[in-house]
């Protein structure tokens, strides 16, 4: 499944964060004790911690956006064929079932685009296109729940077979109950 916002950060996205940082910095200069500033802000103190080290060991520059975090390897000419691929689903590419997996959507990549990705890699990259991991309900097209529910109201109370009584009796495995 494909979300429409797609993952990841936008630039605007940074550029918001960043200004929640920067606004940090005036209250460091302020000495606003941490918590404070966290809750001000609505982040955690921890990150707070974070950016006064930062900001304390290089100044404002310190905690500037970094820009994203990892470069694409694929050009935004592939990107666009990748998801035209994976759209079109796992038959169009070859597979018999309709399951794309991590390993079979990087030996495409690798086939198709000459960009050798990790598993884990694929799945950062598919994060930030806006892909989603889904599962399959995984039901037998056999499966009759009628059937499911017989067993479950007449054989499985037998073989289950019935409780143990609630009398005293010792939790030690070594030792019996002394009576």
């Amino acid at each position: 499944m494909r979300y429409a916002q797609g993952g990841g950060l936008t630039a605007e996205g940074r550029r918001r964060r960043e200004l929640v940082r920067l606004a940090a910095v005036e209250k460091f200069e302020q000495r606003v004790p941490v918590p404070e500033i966290a809750g001000e802000l609505r982040v955690s103190e921890r990150s707070v911690q974070r950016w006064r080290r930062a900001w304390e060991a290089g100044g404002a520059p310190a905690l500037a956006s970094k820009g994203q975090a990892a470069r694409c390897r694929l050009g935004g000419d592939q990107l666009a064929e990748l998801d035209r691929v994976l759209d079109a689903g796992p038959a169009a590419a070859g597979w018999a079932d309709q399951r794309w997996t991590l390993a079979r959507i990087r030996d495409l990549v690798a086939a198709k685009f000459k960009v050798q990705y990790t598993i884990p890699g694929i799945w950062y990259l598919l994060r930030r296109r806006g892909w989603s991991c889904q599962l399959g309900a995984r039901r037998a097209v056999e499966r009759d729940d009628g059937a499911v529910e017989v067993w479950k109201k007449e054989t499985w109370p037998r073989v289950k077979g019935p409780r143990r009584p609630s009398a005293a009796g010792s939790s030690s495995k070594t030792r019996p109950a002394s009576g």
